[in-house]
């Protein structure tokens, strides 16, 4: 089922994400890889598809897990989290109707 994983930067979160962005990264190639992602990509703070050092609010990833569980462990294991990037991650079922 795909799940939706929506997370909450902390303020000022640029060069915590910076610091650790290869290993988040690396996580959702695998994802992908697997034919398990349908979307990632984080929130631009401004109204820019580049917006430098306004940095980003947050991210979603939408990506198909086994269940709920193991959805919340993958997440849990973000390196975002472990540098402090991440202020808040919800996890939930997403059921894709479109296209």
């Amino acid at each position: 089922m795909w799940y939706m994983i929506s997370s909450q930067d902390v303020e000022n979160s640029l060069q915590k994400r910076l610091s650790v962005r290869a290993e988040h990264l690396a996580r959702l190639q695998l994802l992908a890889d697997e034919g398990k992602l349908l979307i990632a990509g984080p929130h631009p703070a401004i109204d820019s598809d580049t917006p430098g050092e306004a940095g980003f609010t947050g991210s979603l990833v939408v990506a198909d897990f086994p269940s709920l569980e193991e959805a919340q462990r993958w997440a849990d294991a973000d390196p975002y989290i472990a540098a402090g990037v991440y202020q808040s991650v919800i996890v939930k079922p997403y059921k894709l109707v479109l296209p």
